[in-house]
């Protein structure tokens, strides 16, 4: 950091703080908090990116002409390619420095972006994609490294609510910024967006990062063995969880084969991280209470921030008809829950107990999610108002002191490579919460109809009156085959049903989730304050 300087005039015997006096321990200089700003732009769109495109499928489906089995594979692809780079991260920003991956990062991440949006057929943009998830993914961990390697713990009141906003809000505001886009214009500038401050966050992460030296010798020592058995572990395993819910698991060809695969990646990728002499992926980190908890109360934020973005749409989607447009301006309050609770995050970080704070957090989110299970067909954006404020609210108090717990006790040399694996922890909870959301969902609903089917067989009299009225209700307005009409009303109005009940019983499971997180804080040993970790980098 800067040190006092000595003019030329000073007095003799006069300390040299008179002339210059020496700055703040905590002063940071302009440069890198300019440099920060842009690395936490870059890591925004990154994030952000996933869901904005996933709010807009069925446009970019049409454009390209791409079947219903086939679309998918645009966030898939994503997706696989992201949470193979995001613990890779760690290792080549050791190698190369930050402001060598960043750079290369941010402008492959631009460059991508600009061929997704020229994309002619779904095969290209599925190659495209995964271009962009693999090189974007090296952004996201190195601004968690940054923020708690050059800022001082007295920063960390700020920069920690600052990351933690937009790991949280990117996925959030995402379904709305999406539909808004691909209504306005057209699904192609879901990419182009990216390429102006694309260029912009590459140009200045080039000029102005200067945290730390590559060392090159890294590469003599690069264990690809560990990188293809990381690949094919995580890769794997992403796409298993994905696709398993839909495929009924490993009765599926292609489920099983990767599932074959994740586990052969798996044995070698761990064989390789306790043998080798500079492993891809440096588990010690995990030694470290702190990190491990955080890295667990991490993975089950995941869980709590992919699977209810997931879940609010398709609510709306499949039980209100909303179009992505409708969908986005219904949810947008989150958003804005997460926005203004932050900066008090932040304050309360430095005033009370970290683990008071993540306590709250969790149970407003249960909360949230308690008040969920009174789901009716008719709740709109008045009803969903209190529970989506409950949960921006209580997503940013808990990611506040998780990432300090995690990250701010850690000796700077850990840092980078533990960022790597503690937001793997968060894509990872998110990857295997929808995967248990679907699966509960799809059996869920299979259970309910089946149960709801037993009260509307012919000989329930309840059943035949309500046909009959309807028949008659038909019959008065329409010159379809009334009966018919009306049977077919009678079995929507069943599956609607079952659909409720398994979203009810989808909030439920999260609700028993967060509020025995709740308690389990309490087990927790009490983090420093603002631990030691990370002073100025050099």
């Amino acid at each position: 950091m800067a040190t006092a300087t000595i003019t030329a005039g000073s007095a003799p015997g006069r300390p040299a703080a008179a002339a210059a006096p020496a700055l703040p321990a905590d002063h940071m200089p302009v440069r890198r908090v300019i440099a920060f700003l842009a690395m936490v732009f870059g890591m925004f769109m990154a994030i952000l990116d996933i869901q904005i495109v996933s709010a807009s499928l069925a446009e970019i489906q049409a454009g390209l002409s791409a079947s219903s089995d086939e679309i998918p594979w645009v966030q898939t692809a994503y997706l696989i390619a992201e949470v193979v780079m995001i613990p890779l991260s760690g290792f080549l920003s050791r190698m190369l420095s930050t402001r060598v991956l960043f750079t290369i990062s941010a402008a492959g991440f631009t460059a991508a972006s600009a061929l997704a949006a020229t994309a002619t057929n779904i095969d290209q943009m599925i190659i495209y994609r995964a271009i962009q998830g693999f090189i974007g993914g090296g952004m996201i961990p190195s601004v968690f490294a940054a923020a708690f390697t050059i800022f001082p713990p007295s920063r960390r009141a700020v920069v920690s609510p600052m990351i933690g906003l937009v790991a949280t809000l990117a996925p959030t505001i995402g379904p709305t910024v999406g539909g808004y886009i691909s209504h306005a214009m057209s699904w192609h500038w879901l990419f182009l967006i990216n390429v102006v401050p694309g260029i912009l966050v590459a140009t200045a992460a080039w000029s102005l990062i200067d945290f730390d030296k590559p060392n090159l010798k890294l590469f003599s020592k690069f264990d690809w063995w560990g990188l293809i058995g990381m690949a094919a572990f995580l890769g794997c395993m992403e796409y298993v969880l994905e696709e398993g819910p839909n495929h009924d698991w490993l009765q599926e060809q292609a489920v099983f084969i990767c599932a074959v695969i994740m586990t052969i990646g798996g044995v070698i990728f761990f064989w390789r991280v306790f043998t080798a002499e500079e492993p891809i992926v440096d588990l010690r980190a995990f030694s470290n209470v702190n990190f491990a908890f955080g890295s667990l109360f991490s993975f089950v934020v995941g869980i709590g921030l992919y699977g209810l973005t997931y879940l609010y749409p398709v609510f709306l989607g499949r039980i209100r008809g909303y179009d992505s447009m409708m969908i986005g301006e219904a949810l947008f309050v989150s958003g804005l829950a997460m926005f203004f609770t932050a900066p008090v995050a932040g304050i309360l970080s430095n005033k009370i107990d970290l683990r008071l704070m993540m306590m709250i957090g969790f149970f407003g989110f249960a909360t949230g999610t308690w008040w969920m299970t009174h789901l009716t067909a008719d709740w709109d954006f008045y009803e969903l108002l209190i529970p989506q404020i409950l949960r921006g609210c209580s997503m940013m108090l808990c990611m506040v002191p998780i990432n300090n717990i995690a990250l701010g006790t850690l000796p700077p040399e850990r840092l980078k490579n533990a960022s790597g694996l503690f937001n793997l922890t968060r894509n990872l909870g998110g990857a295997v919460g929808l995967a248990i959301i679907n699966t509960v969902l799809i059996d869920r609903n299979a259970f309910h109809y089946a149960r709801l089917s037993e009260h509307v067989q012919w000989g329930s009299e309840a059943a035949q009156i309500k046909v009959q009225n309807m028949t008659q209700n038909f019959e008065q307005t329409a010159g379809l085959d009334a009966a018919s009409a009306a049977i077919s009303k009678l079995s929507g109005m069943v599956h609607q049903q079952a659909a409720l009940l398994s979203f009810m019983d989808v909030f439920m499971m999260l609700t028993v989730l967060f509020a025995s997180l709740g308690f389990f804080v309490l087990f927790i040993n009490k983090p420093a304050q603002q631990g030691g970790g990370g002073g100025g980098g050099h």
